[in-house]
């Protein structure tokens, strides 16, 4: 398991830990701001320094990006997460740390979009950043959704030695 994937894993569960937590909480009390005790708040501490190491890492980690191969030019498959209202479709790229992670994405894929052909290409998290940031639209990186909830924002994607 890439260590990029492990620190992902563990961010998800501190971060459900924190929000049952909370949850807890306010089940018998009303004011929020008291359920940020001294443990809740190291557990935000904590989350903030594991995102951060993230950041740092997906810049020079290499996933594997889906491609639609049915189309002329080959397309990266994007997942549109802003509401239809919305003027523009905002977009995440999605990364997989594994082929066994693409391989159940492109199954998802094929269920929504019969026609098409999927193949599988390798590039760093700055090379995904760098390929759409001219495009106001897209927000960042989802790694190993959708089967994960979990985005890196095109702007935290970096390097300590920038």
């Amino acid at each position: 398991m890439s260590e990029v994937k492990q620190l992902i894993e563990k961010f998800i569960e501190l971060d459900d830990d924190l929000n049952e937590k909370v949850e807890k909480y306010l089940e018998t009390h009303d004011d929020i701001d008291e359920a940020f005790d001294n443990e809740n708040m190291i557990l935000i501490e904590e989350l903030g320094e594991l995102y951060h190491e993230i950041e740092h890492m997906v810049f020079n980690e290499e996933f594997i990006i889906v491609s639609n191969a049915s189309s002329e030019d080959k397309e990266v498959v994007a997942l549109i997460i802003s509401d239809e209202e919305d003027e523009g479709e905002e977009f995440v790229i999605p990364a997989y740390t594994d082929e066994a992670e693409a391989n159940e994405a492109i199954e998802t894929f094929k269920e929504q979009f019969e026609e098409n052909e999927f193949i599988c290409d390798k590039k760093t998290g700055s090379e995904i950043v760098a390929d759409h940031s001219e495009d106001d639209d897209f927000i960042g990186i989802a790694i190993n959704a959708p089967q994960w909830d979990f985005v890196i924002g095109r702007e935290d994607v970096h390097d300590c030695c920038e």
